[in-house]
């Protein structure tokens, strides 16, 4: 599994390079590079780190510049960034960059990014991180889009590179509303209470090191009613007032409560503090047929709560304003994934006890009124909050605190939950690790990949580390793995088992049944091929013929553009193998999809949120469609997947299963799909959750299912050593027969 590096813009520094004596440039030039000169950055950019920008006149997507992010092992920092800027003095309600990237190399990930600014900091963010360009590419047009806020005063924008390699940036747009920003009309912009109320900027204030099991329960209660109330009060939901700093006001008072009784009365005047209800006009329905009803039974417990607070709860719900967008949350345009906006990440300090607690109760409340997944979480969600209570108030550390974020978010069980910034908290800790890839086969750890001299080799099972049995280790690193299925967190774990400090390990293996002690090298991860292993298909070109019965196709580097060649070079094949044992390097569900289909063929059907009624969730109908486009191929069609076919890629064999005659080959997929929505996080942490439900157009789920093969083929650690690839191996079999030899297919397998 690869690991990206994780780039949160929310707290750049960004230092914008000092204009030229030229005469400054206009927003037209900057944005397609024109007027840059050699050996010095692109006309009205700048960006860090400094020794990686470039114009280019030699690599150009229009006219004769354009802009170069070029990064080495030896460049500053472990990312780049070209920025410019501009006033949000329009008025509108949805931001668009458009433009070229192209890249060559790229080990980490490329992507164009967005940001707006308001005094208190970012109120809206993408950077493109969970839809990124990796490895080689063509010229391609990327867009990323914000809902404009109110309070935004300024507009970053650029594209940017994290790890190693070049990406090239030309002919960027900057639409308001569809049309140019310069065209857009002029608006006038009001701060916010974000912006005004100050009183916390530098911590909760909020001091407690232990809690009582009476406090616990408190503070369960004003959790469940602080998030109710974000999500459901007029004033709340309006953006009318801080609710962070609402909460650091209020929890004290929970806390030196006498019990429950006097926690309800201090919360019940708290929430009354807000100010009459308006009576609803119109009054929210709630929708017939949802796929999820949301989840607000506890507001009517009169044992928890108590009957005036009960009652109260109960008539906001009633009068909960019919909303298409809120202050904290609004629905992304065309997807429909929740985007989490004007959330302050406290990134500049270590949380504090109080902002320790908002971060659980931020995170619970966006899975309890966001997350279109929540049924499948496979345990209590109403139980993580008096859980994880104690646990974030003891985490006093930075390490920890990390550790028990890990922690929490990967209870939801969702693939796309996850810390990046945090992973280096999480077992087993180390800087360096053995220079091999492993795979989870026939319940072991096997070598799967190598790129340095170890001595271990292809096949050999690792037994224990360090005179540790491998089992006793992964299982108490099980819980800071957030995955949808075991599948896929032991793909995870795999990834860093041999982590740890840098020099000798000592490794019992069995190899070829016999057991051997080793003692290898670790080295230092950052200088280790993170390409080895992050993908099972075969190396080499994209497409090729594996037989002349028997066309081959691996998605990691398809294209687009050379569709209809690959068309072309499948013609009188028997059937063509396409391989999503992978991450597709560009979308091609439709563009390649509707040449295996002679009739719109539906495949899949959505579920999305709803303003009005959070915590509910909506199918769309009639479930989306792939059109056909000739030629068409008319052979069998069979799909490779297993635990590294992870979203788009699942996306991609839900679509490519639809054709007639199409049958799916390998294992259960990562079992994580839907377009991501970022969660920012106290400590400068963001997470992500899988914004939308995916279904088949029959309602069956996906999430954490994945996608179940119609025939079943894995590894073996007898195959792994001998260098085949016994699920090609199955695959090709489905469309020549039993009777062909395997050699043909072990020779083109082998790495």
């Amino acid at each position: 599994m690869r690991v990206k590096t994780t780039v949160s813009l929310f707290i750049f520094v960004l230092a914008l390079s000092p204009t030229t004596a030229d005469e400054p440039p206009d927003l037209d030039s900057i944005l397609t590079f024109e007027g840059s000169r050699p050996g010095v950055l692109p006309r009205g950019w700048g960006g860090s780190a400094m020794d990686t920008l470039f114009a280019d006149d030699k690599v150009v997507h229009g006219g004769s510049w354009a802009g170069r992010l070029e990064r080495t092992v030896g460049s500053s920092g472990t990312f780049s960034t070209f920025t410019a800027s501009v006033p949000m003095d329009f008025a509108g309600t949805m931001l668009e960059l458009r433009g070229f990237l192209k890249t060559k190399d790229v080990n980490g990930w490329a992507g164009l990014w967005m940001r707006e600014d308001a005094a208190s900091g970012a109120v809206a963010f993408d950077n493109m991180q969970v839809r990124s360009v990796e490895g080689t590419t063509g010229w391609t047009a990327y867009t990323i889009r914000l809902p404009i806020e109110l309070a935004g005063t300024k507009l970053f924008f650029g594209a940017l590179l994290a790890g190693e390699g070049t990406v090239w940036v030309d002919d960027l747009q900057l639409l308001v509303d569809g049309r140019p920003i310069k065209d857009a009309p002029k608006g006038v912009r009001t701060k916010s209470v974000l912006d005004t109320d100050h009183e916390f900027d530098a911590g909760s204030k909020v001091t407690m090191t232990s809690l009582t099991p009476a406090q616990t329960a408190s503070l369960v209660t004003l959790g469940k009613v602080w998030g109710f109330l974000k999500y459901h009060h007029p004033k709340v939901v309006s953006g009318a007032v801080h609710w962070d700093y609402e909460l650091f006001r209020v929890m004290p008072r929970v806390l030196t409560a006498p019990d429950s009784a006097g926690a309800q009365k201090v919360i019940l005047g708290w929430v009354k503090a807000l100010g009459d209800l308006p009576a609803c006009d119109p009054c929210v329905s709630i929708p017939d047929g949802l796929a999820i009803a949301a989840d607000v039974a506890w507001i009517h417990d009169r044992t928890v709560l108590g009957e005036p607070l009960s009652e109260w709860l109960e008539s906001v719900y009633r009068n909960r304003p019919a909303l298409d967008a809120q202050a904290y949350v609004a629905l992304n345009p065309g997807v429909g994934n929740p985007a989490f906006l004007r959330e302050k990440d406290y990134a500049n300090q270590l949380p504090d006890a109080g902002v320790r607690v908002l971060a659980l109760y931020r995170w619970w409340n966006v899975v309890q009124y966001w997350s279109p997944n929540r049924d499948v979480i496979g345990a209590d969600w109403s139980a993580v909050l008096p859980e994880f209570l104690p646990r974030m108030v003891a985490a006093n550390d930075a390490e920890r605190y990390r550790l028990e974020m890990l922690a929490l978010i990967s209870r939801l069980n969702d693939g796309h939950a996850n810390i990046g910034a945090a992973y280096s908290a999480r077992p087993p800790r180390g800087d360096c690790r053995v220079p091999v890839a492993l795979r989870f086969v026939e319940g072991k750890p096997v070598v799967s990949g190598t790129y340095a001299e170890t001595g271990l080799k292809l096949g050999d099972a690792i037994e224990s580390v360090d005179g540790v049995p491998v089992d006793r280790l992964i299982e108490p690193w099980k819980p800071y793995y957030s995955a949808s299925n075991e599948p896929a967190r032991m793909r995870g774990i795999m990834h860093e088992l041999t982590d740890g400090a840098c020099g000798p390990v000592k490794l019992r293996i069995d190899r070829s049944g016999a057991p051997l002690d080793l003692t290898v090298q670790r080295r230092p991860a950052a200088d280790t091929d993170a390409t080895v292993g992050s993908t099972h298909d075969l190396s080499g070109a994209a497409f090729r013929r594996l037989s002349p019965d028997v066309a081959y196709l691996r998605l990691s580097s398809v294209k687009i553009s050379e569709i209809p060649d690959y068309l072309k070079g499948a013609e009188g094949s028997k059937g063509w193998i396409v391989d999503i044992r992978n991450y597709p390097s560009e979308f091609v569900v439709f563009a390649l999809g509707g040449h295996f289909v002679s009739e719109p063929t539906p495949f899949v059907r959505f579920t999305y949120g709803d303003p009005s009624n959070p915590g509910a969730f909506r199918w769309t109908d009639p479930p989306l469609s792939i059109d056909p486009i000739a030629p068409r191929y008319a052979e069998k069609v069979v799909v490779l997947v297993d635990e590294i076919t992870m979203s788009s890629a699942e996306y991609t064999g839900m679509a490519l299963r639809a054709g007639p005659g199409a049958i799916v080959v390998g294992s259960t997929t990562a079992g994580a799909d839907g377009n991501v929505s970022t969660v920012p996080l106290p400590g400068g942490l963001q997470s992500w959750i899988s914004g939308i439900g995916v279904f088949y157009p029959d309602r069956k789920p996906t999430q954490r299912v994945g996608i179940v093969p119609d025939i079943e083929a894995r590894p073996t650690i007898a195959g792994i050593r001998e260098g085949r690839d016994e699920v090609l191996e199955t695959a090709v079999r489905q469309i020549v027969g039993p009777s062909v030899p395997e050699l043909k297919v072990r020779e083109i397998a082998k790495p």
